[in-house]
């Protein structure tokens, strides 16, 4: 990973910050793209001593707040001439409907148009930096989406906080293959990927409240996976030279695994990629 530039969005923690900690060890310049700079400068402390590596840098970016994507756009392609990997990591659910900025369903927003419009006014920059790769992490729950709610993609009837949160896991598989569809992989690939359960900050914003905030912070807890195991497999897919090529799949503890069948749905994904570009407005 020498000279190569990373971009790894909600790195700050968790497993973001256990993938800038892999990677920045590795030799990349690790660029920690976070919401709060306070906590992002924090943990590129952290990251530069666990990893040895100084090549840390800090870009403030709110996937809630589609400006806020593309000021950070546009300061990554000021500061860095190359981009190599691309980490869409942030995510997020919320226990009860609220929405973006921009007025969107915040679990829809922030983990599906806020890394879609991203990953396109990178893309460019991800080209011409060929072989060059993008790491969606999606999530075992995408399966508790049967479809997505096209009539109702912004839940405004009937919230349901897994509902919410399945429907924009399935959206991330789902734009992951319509990535690879329409970029060579010799120039690059586009995978997702599920870390497991694992103890992150997820929902600690106070997102995530009453019995689901309790389940997931005091009573599961103890059962799931560190960051830095759960990080395994989105390294794998940011570095790992038998990656080189592959495009378009979904993974679990480094092994392609077969998602939903709707997340299988190649008419999904361009129905996505068309619906998001609306909602998102202009990409270049």
């Amino acid at each position: 990973m020498d000279d190569r530039v990373v971009v790894i969005t909600g790195a700050n923690t968790g497993l973001g910050e256990a993938t800038a900690v892999a990677l920045a060890g590795m030799g990349a310049t690790t660029v920690l793209a976070c919401r709060n700079p306070d906590r992002a400068a924090a943990a590129a402390q952290r990251v530069r001593a666990q990893s040895g590596s100084d090549r840390v840098e800090i870009v403030e970016l709110d996937l809630g707040d589609l400006d806020s994507v593309r000021h950070a756009s546009a300061e990554i392609l000021e500061r860095f001439d190359r981009l190599d990997v691309l980490v869409n990591n942030a995510g997020g659910l919320s226990t009860e409907r609220c929405t973006t900025r921009q007025g969107f369903e915040q679990t829809f927003g922030v983990n599906h148009l806020g890394p879609f419009l991203l990953t396109n006014l990178l893309l460019d920059r991800l080209r011409q930096s060929a072989p060059s790769r993008i790491v969606n992490v999606s999530s075992i729950g995408h399966r508790a989406a049967r479809d997505m709610r096209w009539e109702d993609l912004q839940f405004e009837h009937g919230y349901n906080t897994f509902g919410a949160y399945g429907q924009s896991k399935l959206a991330n598989i789902l734009f992951t293959r319509a990535l690879a569809r329409r970029l060579p992989a010799a120039e690059v690939i586009a995978n997702a990927c599920h870390p497991g359960s694992v103890r992150t900050e997820l929902g600690r914003d106070g997102d995530t409240t009453g019995f689901i905030g309790l389940m997931s912070f005091t009573v599961l807890r103890p059962f799931y996976v560190s960051a830095a195991r759960g990080a395994r497999t989105q390294v794998y897919l940011a570095s790992a030279p038998e990656m080189d090529g592959r495009s378009g799949g979904y993974y679990v503890r480094c092994r392609e695994h077969r998602p939903s069948r709707a997340a299988r749905d190649d008419e999904a994904a361009a129905r996505l990629w068309d619906v998001s570009e609306r909602l998102v407005g202009a990409t270049r």
